[in-house]
């Protein structure tokens, strides 16, 4: 099964003013990240607004990302849904236009009763895709669900034969390590909270996904070198910028914020759509105000 290193980025869905698709925007977006230095795409996620889109929309943005990052990226579709018999249609749909992997968090209206309910939830999406790679995305802060992630490899393992692991998106470092750690590490376990990379470098982590690898991925690449090749103070100062430029977006509601960084940026993803609200022209100002105090839009302008 597949164990990913480096840097997966959640891209950002571009849309137009209107709400539309702007499917245009694309092929610049993955440019950038191949630029950039990152190891993958994550497509349709939380970032990407997967739950906002009509599955038709989910095809084709899954497509469309394919097409450009295909050979150059590892593409993985997000497929959750809180309808299964939709996630299992996406990852079906993943399978045949030849993504790398597919992952699902559990259904968030009706949710799972328990690691058992749960386990058999996604051995029902992933069976949609037998030949791809399967990651459960574990992100209770927004889903709602919060087992037990040990147990539920206990229980996924027997069940789900293309469980290759879970996208973990939570800060609960220790059950991370412990996932990292069972059945003789196994499984591959993707760290999912951008402000704790360096802290989960430190108990092995090899592979994450995130959000500010869109925009940020060249400071974050760097953190990682000083800390494979042992300057541990060096890693945190530099992680120390990125930790700063977090804390100062999630003031704002973060995904539309992260949309604004993107477009100071020069890569202008338009707007979110509802039940998201796109920053106002008062609130961008103020964000790039403070990215400017700190120093990070000047840093990442000529990283990038």
């Amino acid at each position: 099964m597949m164990k990913i290193k480096g840097l997966v980025a959640a891209a950002f869905t571009p849309f137009h003013e209107d709400g539309k698709i702007d499917f245009s925007r694309i092929p610049a977006l993955v440019d950038k990240l191949v630029t950039d230095g990152l190891t993958g795409v994550f497509v349709c996620g939380s970032n990407g607004e997967g739950p906002n889109m009509l599955r038709e929309e989910r095809m084709q943005v899954a497509e469309a990302f394919l097409k450009e990052a295909k050979g150059r990226l590892l593409t993985i579709v997000h497929v959750g849904h809180s309808c299964i018999a939709e996630s299992k249609l996406l990852a079906a749909h993943a399978q045949s236009i030849g993504a790398d992997a597919i992952s699902s968090v559990a259904a968030f209206y009706f949710k799972p009763s328990n690691v058992e309910n749960l386990a058999n939830c996604m051995a029902e999406i992933a069976s949609g895709a037998p030949e791809l790679p399967f990651y459960y995305y574990h992100i209770p802060h927004i889903s709602g669900i919060a087992m037990d992630m040990v147990e539920f490899l206990k229980v996924a393992g027997d069940k789900i034969p293309n469980l290759a692991g879970i996208k973990y998106t939570a800060n609960s470092i220790n059950e991370f390590q412990s996932c990292l750690n069972f059945d003789n590490g196994r499984f591959d376990m993707l760290w999912g909270f951008d402000e704790l990379l360096l802290p989960a470098l430190a108990i092995g982590a090899k592979g994450a996904v995130g959000s500010t690898y869109t925009f940020a991925a060249p400071l974050y690449l760097k953190t990682m070198e000083l800390f494979k090749n042992g300057e541990v103070d060096a890693a945190k100062k530099n992680h120390d910028l990125l930790v700063e430029m977090i804390r100062i977006f999630v003031k704002y509601p973060p995904i539309p914020a992260q949309k604004a960084i993107m477009k100071m940026t020069g890569y202008d993803s338009g707007p979110a759509r509802l039940p998201l609200v796109t920053l106002n022209e008062q609130q961008y100002n103020d964000l790039e105000k403070s990215l400017t105090n700190i120093g990070f839009l000047d840093v990442i302008t000529k990283k990038s």
